[in-house]
């Protein structure tokens, strides 16, 4: 909390008023913890997170934010969580609920994006492709950021849909920046772009040339895409700090709604300084989650039902209840 020096000897004062104890649990109470939260980036976007530390959300909370450099993918970002190598991780639902089956002690604390008609990751192919349907994936090659994650489960889940075997397609990790490359220069037959890789998708959308397959909305209807996550240890330890972090993000949420152009803007200014391309951003779509940044169950519900269809999980082993942020649960430890 920043003082002036008139301020600080107006506080003096009316301190020397007052017993000596309650005076010091006074300042005390008025400085939050400071507490440094370590995260791994994406390439060509923001997180909600970053996007509320870029708009001073954070500030006077304590609250510090520290960029580690790039996660490749979802369950990078969940491993660095898992070894404390950072503090906010974020991915997928499904990478979630299978890191958790694994043993991790995670929470979903916020959901990081959202699928929606206007949001959504799209599947690409060459105008001139014999590809028109789902179907006609069987023994081709698809173009995924990371294996495990949301793109993956969502072909499965397309293919196990249209009654053909989950594996049906080949699965290749290609970045996100070289995504629409590989797609032009034919090292793939489809080029999926995620819903948090707007701006690598609408770059590609404008030189033309690609026509859309099918996108994760028609296969999974409107639901999170992923969820930012932090340990449940460190909720416990830093319980006033989590409920701001999870409230301040969720606002950024809303202004991102609220405020595309100035939204854009800024994502903008944060990868220029990352020295990225900052032009980009101008295809940022949004985040496509809910008013207020709201999870409702059926976000992780629908994946914890495939993954116990798929026999990763048993029937009961993972309950929404017990892995998704809930402030009122800390309302004792930090009121």
């Amino acid at each position: 909390m920043n003082i002036s020096r008139r301020g600080f000897s107006k506080l003096l004062a009316s301190a020397s008023l007052l017993p000596l104890v309650g005076s010091a649990g006074l300042v005390h109470a008025s400085q939050p913890e400071p507490v440094t939260l370590r995260y791994l980036a994406s390439q060509g976007g923001l997180a909600a997170h970053e996007l509320a530390d870029a708009l001073g959300y954070f500030d006077n909370t304590g609250i510090k934010l520290e960029n580690k450099g790039y996660a490749a993918g979802g369950p990078a970002s969940l491993f660095a969580l898992a070894s404390g190598d950072i503090e906010i991780g974020s991915a997928a639902t499904a990478a979630v609920l299978n890191s958790i089956a694994g043993g991790n002690d995670f929470v979903a604390a916020y959901p990081s994006n959202g699928i929606t008609k206007d949001v959504e990751s799209i599947f690409y192919v060459l105008e001139g492709s014999p590809i028109k349907s789902i179907k006609d994936l069987v023994g081709k090659t698809i173009a995924v950021n990371t294996l495990g994650a949301h793109l993956d489960y969502t072909v499965r889940e397309a293919l196990h849909a249209a009654g053909l075997p989950e594996d049906a397609a080949k699965l290749v990790v290609v970045p996100g920046p070289q995504l629409e490359q590989v797609l032009r220069s034919e090292q793939v037959d489809v080029a999926a772009f995620g819903y948090w890789q707007s701006t690598f998708e609408g770059v590609a959308r404008k030189n033309g040339g690609l026509r859309k397959v099918f996108s994760d909305t028609e296969v999974l209807g409107e639901i999170a895409g992923g969820f930012v996550v932090l340990r449940r240890d460190w909720i416990g330890e830093h319980p006033q700090a989590a409920k701001t972090f999870v409230e301040q993000s969720a606002k950024a949420l809303d202004y991102a709604r609220e405020n595309p152009d100035e939204t854009k803007k800024l994502i903008a200014e944060v990868l220029a300084t990352r020295g990225e391309n900052p032009d980009i951003a101008q295809y940022f779509a949004g985040y496509g989650v809910r008013a207020g940044g709201l999870p409702v169950e059926r976000d992780l519900q629908f994946w914890i039902d495939v993954l116990v269809r798929g026999g990763t999980l048993k029937e009961g082993q993972i309950k929404v209840a017990d892995v998704l942020f809930d402030p009122a649960k800390l309302a004792g430890a930090v009121n």
